[in-house]
C-alpha cells in the first residue's frame, strides 16, 4: 500500500490488492474530500462518513461550514440527514471546509457533486464543476482517486475533468484515477438512494480507475455496482435517464391534451394502457420541474452536432403544459362569465415536487406569470414555501384558504397537505383546475377541469 508521509493512502496504481485497498478505505486510512455540500453533497458525505470515518466537506458558503462544524444541518426535508450529520460532527468522522485547497492537499479520494445549471442560451454551464477541479488539482498527488458525481453532458471527464486536472497538478494522466459515478437520488430520500435504493453505476477512463470506484462504492451501497466501459457511458446512462422521463411525459402531456377533442379521459386509457407490460407512459400534469429533467436533454440538445428533433419537442411540449393549464382556466372562467382580469387566482402549490422545497424550473412560475400577464390577481400558497415574491404573488396560508373570495384556483404540486382543503367552502361558480389528478370535487358544484380527463 502506497502511503503518504503523514501515513494516508492511496488506492490508485498502487501494488496493493483491492482487497487491501478496500481495507484501508473502510478504516479510515483513505481521506476523503466531498465536494459540494448541498442537498445532495452533503447526504452523500454523511455516508461516506459512516464508511470511512474520515471525510472532510467543502463548501463555499462559510455558513454551511460554520453550521455542519456546529452539528447543524442546512439541508431540509431529508430523513434523518441531521441526526447523522450532528454523529458524524461528533464522532470526528466528519468535518466541513471553506478552503477547498487546503482539503484537496489533504484528500486522496475527491469527490465532486456541485450543481450543473444552464446559462441563458441552454448550454450547460460548467463553471462550478471547472472550479471544484481546479481546487482539486491545486492537491492532487499521483495515486489520488477523482470521482465525479455531478451530472454532465456526456464527454465532460474526458474533455474537461482530466485536461483541466493534468494542466493544473502537472501530473500524467496515467497517475490518478477519474471515473464518473453518477448520483442517483431524489430529494426526500437521499440517504436511502444512495446506500442502495438502485444499483450504483461507475465508469472510469481507464480500467484501474473503474476497479478503484467499483471498490469505494461497493462500500457505499448495498446495492449493486455496475462498471460500465468507461466514464463517458456512465454519463450517458445519468443523462438517458432523465432524457427517458422527460420524453415520456412529454407523451403523455400530448395525449392529455386530446381529452377535449377525443371526448375520453385520457387518464383512465393511459391506466389501463399500461396494464400490458410493454407499455408504461407515465402521468400527464402541468409541466416538468426541478433540476434535473428540464435540464438534462440540453446536454445532448446544445452540446452535439447531431440534430435531436425528439428531445426539443419534448421540451416545448412539457414547457407548453403550463399555457394550456392557464388557457382552461381562463375558459372555465369565461363560461361562468368572469372575465380573467377581474379574477382572484389561486396557485395551489408552487415547489417542483410535493414535500420538496425546491422551486427551479416549477411549472407554477409561468402559470403566475401568464395569470399576471393578463391581469389576474394572483394569490399561492404551499407548505414548504414562505416568501412568494419571485411569483409576483400573494402568500396565503394553507389553513386559511377558506377564508379568501377566489374566482378560480390551479393545483400545480399536490402536497399531501391540500388533501384538507374544505373545497365547500368556495363559492359554487369557483373554476378549478386540476393538474395533477389529485383532487376529490365530486360533492362540490365547482367547475372542474382535471388535465388528461376534462
Amino acid at each position: 500500500m502506497k502511503l503518504r508521509e503523514d501515513g494516508a493512502a492511496k488506492l490508485y496504481g498502487v501494488g496493493s490488492s483491492l482487497a487491501e485497498r478496500r481495507d484501508a478505505f473502510v478504516d479510515g486510512d483513505v481521506p476523503v474530500a466531498v465536494y459540494g455540500l448541498g442537498k445532495m453533497g452533503l447526504p452523500l458525505a454523511v455516508v461516506y462518513a459512516g464508511v470511512t470515518s474520515n471525510v472532510v466537506g467543502v463548501d463555499v458558503d462559510e455558513e454551511v461550514v460554520a453550521r455542519i462544524n456546529d452539528g447543524d444541518c442546512h439541508v431540509e426535508g431529508e430523513p434523518r440527514l441531521p441526526e447523522l450529520t450532528s454523529a458524524a460532527v461528533n464522532a470526528g468522522a466528519f468535518r466541513a471546509s471553506a478552503d477547498p485547497p487546503a482539503a484537496a492537499s489533504e484528500a486522496s479520494v475527491h469527490v465532486v457533486i456541485v450543481p450543473t445549471t444552464l446559462r441563458e442560451d441552454q448550454h450547460p454551464d460548467l463553471s462550478n464543476l471547472r472550479t471544484a477541479v481546479r481546487d482539486i488539482a491545486s492537491g492532487l498527488e499521483a495515486g489520488d482517486a477523482v470521482f465525479v458525481e455531478s451530472t454532465v453532458p456526456p464527454g465532460t471527464c474526458e474533455d474537461v475533468v482530466e485536461p483541466v486536472l493534468v494542466e493544473e497538478s502537472g501530473l500524467a494522466a496515467d497517475q490518478f484515477g477519474l471515473a464518473f459515478c453518477p448520483e442517483r437520488t431524489s430529494s426526500g430520500r437521499a440517504l436511502k438512494d444512495i446506500r442502495g435504493a438502485y444499483p450504483k453505476v461507475v465508469g472510469g477512463t481507464d480500467a484501474e480507475s473503474t476497479a478503484v470506484a467499483e471498490t469505494v462504492y461497493g462500500e457505499l451501497t448495498v446495492n449493486d455496482v455496475v462498471p460500465v466501459s468507461d466514464a463517458t457511458t456512465a454519463e450517458c446512462v445519468k443523462v438517458f435517464e432523465g432524457v427517458y422521463r422527460d420524453v415520456n411525459i412529454a407523451l403523455a402531456n400530448e395525449l392529455a391534451t386530446f381529452t377535449d377533442e377525443l371526448g375520453i379521459d385520457v387518464n383512465e386509457a393511459i391506466e389501463v394502457a399500461n396494464t400490458q407490460p410493454f407499455c408504461e407512459i407515465h402521468d400527464p400534469g402541468v409541466g416538468v420541474g426541478g433540476h434535473c429533467i428540464p435540464y438534462y436533454p440540453y446536454f445532448l440538445i446544445r452540446e452535439l452536432a447531431s440534430d435531436a428533433p425528439l428531445l426539443r419537442t419534448a421540451r416545448e411540449v412539457n414547457d407548453g403544459m403550463p399555457t394550456f393549464a392557464v388557457r382552461k382556466l381562463v375558459e372555465g372562467l369565461q363560461r361562468v362569465g368572469t372575465h380573467v382580469e377581474d379574477a382572484a387566482v389561486l396557485v395551489l402549490g408552487v415547489t417542483y415536487r410535493p414535500g420538496v422545497k425546491e422551486t427551479r424550473k416549477t411549472p407554477a412560475r409561468p402559470i403566475a406569470e401568464k395569470l399576471n400577464q393578463f391581469g389576474a390577481t394572483v394569490v399561492a400558497a404551499d407548505p414548504m414555501i414562505e416568501d412568494f415574491s419571485e411569483f409576483d404573488a400573494y402568500g396565503a396560508s394553507v389553513d386559511s384558504l377558506t377564508e379568501l373570495d377566489l374566482d378560480a384556483a390551479v393545483l400545480v404540486t399536490d402536497h399531501e397537505e391540500f388533501e384538507g382543503i374544505d373545497w365547500t367552502a368556495f363559492d359554487d361558480d369557483l373554476v378549478v383546475v386540476d393538474g395533477r389528478d389529485a383532487l376529490d370535487l365530486e360533492d362540490t358544484d365547482h367547475h372542474v377541469y382535471t388535465v388528461g380527463s376534462g
